[in-house]
C-alpha cells in the first residue's frame, strides 16, 4: 500500500451551482446569514468577557504559599513594602500615648471651686459657738468629728474638743475673727489650687480604661469649654495628691497659718471633697481612632538587585508579603498600551482555541453549534469554570481543579469524551496561564480531566461517577508526585521535606478530585435537564414496566406495547452490534408508538381476530392521516409526561419522512377508478412529517 498517494476527491455538488464563489465568498455569504451571525456574536461576547474576567490587562502572580525557590529570588525594581509588623507595633505606640480622657461632673467641680468659702463658713461656726457641743451637725460632719460613744465619757470626743479649740486659738477672739480667717482662706486657696487645676477622681476610674492606669501615666482632662490639659495621674487622686510628695502636701511647709492645722484640714478635705472627674469613652475612642489614622505605616525599601528570597526557601507568609508589593510596583509601572497589547495576546490566544472547538463542532457536533440555546449553555459552563478555577487557585483553597472535573464530565454525559477532552485541554492552558503556573501544573491538571474523562463512555449508575472521581484522585496524586520528582531531580525530596508539602498539596489535590465526583453525581438531574440529555440511569428508571405512561400503554394498547417490546429487543442488539447506545434504543422503542394510545383500534395490532378495520368506512386519506397522527399524538404524550428530549426524538423521528404505502396505493387506484377523487392522491398528505433520524439510535429503531 502506498501511504504517500493522494486520494482522489468527489467534486461538491456545491462547486457545480456555485463555481466562480472564492473562500471570501463562501465566508461572506455564511456570515450574512443571521443564525450564524449571532452564533458568532455570542461567541465573541464570552471571549471577550472571559477577557475582563481573567484580568488579562496584568500579569498574572505566580506564587503561592509554601512553594519552593531553589534558586532565589532577586529584586527585579526598586519598591518599598509596608511592613505590618512594624506598623501594627507603631499603632499600639500610638495608642499607648494617647492618655485616657476624663471629663468633668458638675456637682463635684462645683463643690471644688467652693471649698475655700466652705472653709470659711465652718470656721465661722467653730468661732462662733462658746462650746463644742454647740457645733453644727454638717461643721462636725466635715472635720469628722463624730464619736463613736456618749459624748461625756468617749475619749475620741476629748480630742475632737480639742482639736476645735485649737482652731479657735489659730483663730482668735470671735470679735476679730474676720481678718484671721481670711487669711486662712487666701493660704487655703493656694493650698488647693493644684486640685483646682486638675481635678478629683476616684481611685476606681482608673481601672475603667482598656489598659488599667498607673499613678504615673498621663490623662487628658476636658474642661467645660472643651480645652484638654493633660496631668498625671496621681496629681488627680486627692490621697496621692495630699501625701508629702503630692500636688498639695508639698507646699503644707510654705503655708505658716495652715501647717499647725494640716492633720485637721487634710481629713475636712477628705471629707468635703467629691470626685469632680470621670471617664469618658467616647472621647477616648475617638482619640485612639485619630491617632491610629495619623500613624503613617512603616515602609522597608527594597533596592533593584538584593536578594529577596535565599535560595533553597520556600515561600513564607513574609516572603510572600513581600513579592506581592514587587509585583504591584511592576504592575503600577506597566504602561497603558502594554497592557492593552497584553489583552489583545490573551484574545487571540482564545479565539485561536475556541477556532479550533469550533472546527470540531462544526463537523461533528452540529445539534451544539446550529442550537443558540446549547451554545450559550456550553459556553456559559466553560466562562463559569475558568473564571472560578482561577479564583479558587489563590491561597488558602488551590481547589482550581473541582470547577475544571466537574465541567468536562458534565461534557462527556452530555455529549461526548472528544469534546470534553478537548474543552479540558483549552481550558487547563488558558487557567495555566492565567494563574502562572508551570507547565507541570499543566500536566497535573490534563492527567486528572484525562482520568475522568475515559470511563465516562456510559452513566450506567451514580456511583460510576464517584469511581470516576476516585481515579481522578489517584492519578492527581501520583502525576502531581512524579512531576516534583523531574523538576527538582531528586527522588528523596518528597520525603526529606519535614513539613510534607508535597505530599500534602497532592493529597489536596487528590481530595478536591474526589469531591468532583460527588459533586456530578448529586447534580445528575439538573444536568439531564439543563443539556437535554439521557443517562443510562434515567433510562433504566424509564424502562420500568411500572412508569405511568407504559401502564397506561398496556391497557389502552396491549399489541401496540407487545410490537414495541418486540423492536426493543431487535434495536438493542443492532445498536450494540455497531457500537451504538443499545440501551437507549431498547427504551425509546418502549415509548416510540405511545402516540397509538389516542385511537388504539385503528391500528392492527390492537385488532383481535376476525374484527373489523375501522379503516373500512374510511377513505384513503382520512385513514393515512389517523395512522401518520400517532407521531404528533406520541409527542405530545411524551411533553406531558415529561420524557427526556431523545426519546421524543425517537418519537418523531422512528418514521423519518416515510410514505404511508397502503393507503397511499389505495388512493392512486380510488383517482383512477374516480376522477372526482384525484386530488386525494398527492403524496405529500401520505407521507409522515419527519424528521428524518438524525442519530444512530434513531436510524436503528427505524429500520428494526
Amino acid at each position: 500500500m502506498n501511504f504517500f498517494s493522494f486520494r482522489r476527491n468527489r467534486p461538491l455538488r456545491l462547486s457545480v451551482h456555485k463555481v466562480g464563489l472564492t473562500w471570501s465568498g463562501r465566508l461572506g455569504e455564511q456570515l450574512s446569514r443571521t443564525d450564524v451571525a449571532l452564533r458568532l456574536t455570542i461567541c465573541l461576547v464570552a471571549l471577550i468577557g472571559l477577557v475582563f474576567a481573567l484580568q488579562s490587562w496584568q500579569a498574572p502572580f505566580p506564587h503561592r504559599l509554601g512553594d519552593d525557590v531553589p534558586n532565589g529570588m532577586l529584586a527585579r525594581t526598586d519598591f518599598t513594602r509596608v511592613n505590618h509588623d512594624k506598623s501594627e507595633l507603631a499603632r499600639i505606640e500610638s495608642i499607648n500615648r494617647e492618655p485616657p480622657v476624663f471629663c468633668e461632673i458638675p456637682d463635684g467641680f462645683n463643690r471644688l471651686q467652693n471649698l475655700a468659702e466652705d472653709l470659711e463658713r465652718h470656721l465661722l461656726v467653730v468661732v462662733e459657738v462658746q462650746r463644742f457641743s454647740e457645733v453644727s451637725a454638717e461643721t462636725r460632719a466635715d472635720f469628722g468629728w463624730i464619736a463613736p460613744g456618749p459624748a461625756a465619757f468617749d475619749p475620741q470626743t476629748l480630742k475632737f474638743e480639742e482639736e476645735w479649740n485649737k482652731l479657735r486659738t489659730a483663730i482668735g477672739p470671735a470679735e476679730n475673727a474676720a481678718i484671721p480667717i481670711d487669711e486662712i482662706k487666701s493660704e487655703f486657696s493656694q493650698l488647693i489650687a493644684p486640685l483646682l487645676s486638675v481635678g478629683v477622681l476616684e481611685l476606681s476610674e482608673l481601672s475603667r480604661p482598656r489598659q488599667k492606669i498607673r499613678l504615673e501615666d498621663e490623662i487628658a482632662v476636658v474642661d467645660k469649654s472643651g480645652n484638654q490639659h493633660k496631668h498625671q495621674a496621681a496629681d488627680a487622686i486627692l490621697d496621692e495628691a495630699l501625701k508629702a510628695t503630692g500636688s498639695v502636701g508639698g507646699q503644707w511647709k510654705s503655708c505658716k497659718l495652715l501647717l499647725p492645722l494640716q492633720p485637721i484640714l487634710e481629713r475636712w478635705l477628705k471629707n468635703r471633697v467629691i470626685p469632680s472627674l470621670e471617664f469618658d469613652l467616647l472621647a477616648t475612642n475617638q482619640r485612639v481612632t485619630s491617632a491610629i489614622a495619623a500613624t503613617r505605616p512603616v515602609k522597608d525599601s527594597y533596592k533593584r538587585g538584593i536578594l529577596l528570597v535565599p535560595p533553597g526557601s520556600k515561600i513564607t507568609e513574609e516572603y510572600l508579603d513581600v513579592l506581592h508589593a514587587q509585583y504591584d510596583e511592576i504592575e503600577r509601572k506597566v504602561r497603558f498600551p502594554e497592557r492593552l497589547m497584553r489583552m489583545a495576546t490573551v484574545l487571540l490566544l482564545l479565539i485561536v482555541l475556541s477556532g479550533l472547538i469550533g472546527c470540531y463542532l462544526v463537523r461533528n457536533e452540529r445539534r451544539l453549534a446550529s442550537n443558540v440555546g446549547r451554545l450559550s449553555v456550553y459556553l456559559l459552563s466553560v466562562t463559569s469554570a475558568i473564571v472560578l478555577s482561577r479564583l479558587l487557585s489563590f491561597d488558602h483553597w488551590r481547589a482550581e481543579v473541582v470547577p475544571l472535573l466537574c465541567t468536562v464530565m458534565i461534557l462527556a454525559i452530555a455529549y461526548n469524551q472528544v469534546l470534553a477532552a478537548l474543552t479540558g485541554f483549552s481550558m487547563s492552558l488558558v487557567l495555566t496561564l492565567a494563574i502562572g503556573a508551570g507547565v507541570g501544573h499543566f500536566v497535573v491538571l490534563m492527567s486528572a480531566i484525562a482520568a475522568a474523562i475515559v470511563p465516562l463512555n456510559q452513566v450506567s449508575n451514580r456511583m460510576k461517577l464517584v469511581k470516576v472521581g476516585f481515579t481522578a484522585a489517584i492519578t492527581y496524586l501520583l502525576v502531581s508526585l512524579g512531576t516534583v520528582i523531574l523538576e527538582t531531580q531528586q527522588l528523596g525530596q518528597i520525603w526529606a521535606d519535614p513539613d510534607h508539602r508535597f505530599f500534602l498539596n497532592g493529597l489536596r489535590g487528590a481530595g478536591w478530585c474526589f469531591l468532583s465526583g460527588f459533586l456530578v453525581s448529586g447534580s445528575l438531574p439538573f444536568i439531564e435537564n439543563l443539556f437535554g440529555v439521557v443517562t443510562d440511569i434515567s433510562l433504566l428508571e424509564l424502562s420500568d414496566v411500572s412508569h405511568p405512561l407504559l401502564q397506561e400503554l398496556i391497557q389502552k394498547a396491549p399489541g401496540t406495547y407487545s410490537h414495541s417490546n418486540g423492536v426493543a429487543t431487535i434495536a438493542e442488539t443492532a445498536a450494540d452490534a455497531i457500537g451504538a447506545n443499545g440501551l437507549l434504543c431498547r427504551v425509546g422503542a418502549y415509548y416510540h408508538d405511545i402516540g397509538k394510545m389516542t385511537k388504539p383500534h385503528y391500528f392492527v395490532e390492537n385488532m383481535t381476530a376476525g374484527q373489523t378495520s375501522r379503516h373500512e368506512n374510511l377513505n384513503p386519506a382520512m385513514s393515512a392521516l389517523v395512522i401518520i397522527g400517532h407521531v404528533k399524538d406520541g409527542v405530545e404524550l411524551g411533553h406531558q409526561h415529561n420524557l427526556p428530549e431523545p426519546l421524543i426524538d425517537f418519537i418523531e423521528q422512528h418514521h423519518g419522512t416515510t410514505l404511508v404505502e397502503y393507503f397511499f396505493h389505495a388512493a392512486t387506484k380510488q383517482a383512477e377508478s374516480q376522477p372526482d377523487h384525484r386530488f386525494d392522491a398527492q403524496e405529500s398528505a401520505f407521507r409522515y412529517p419527519g424528521p428524518k433520524p438524525q442519530t444512530r439510535e434513531a436510524a436503528v429503531l427505524m429500520v428494526a
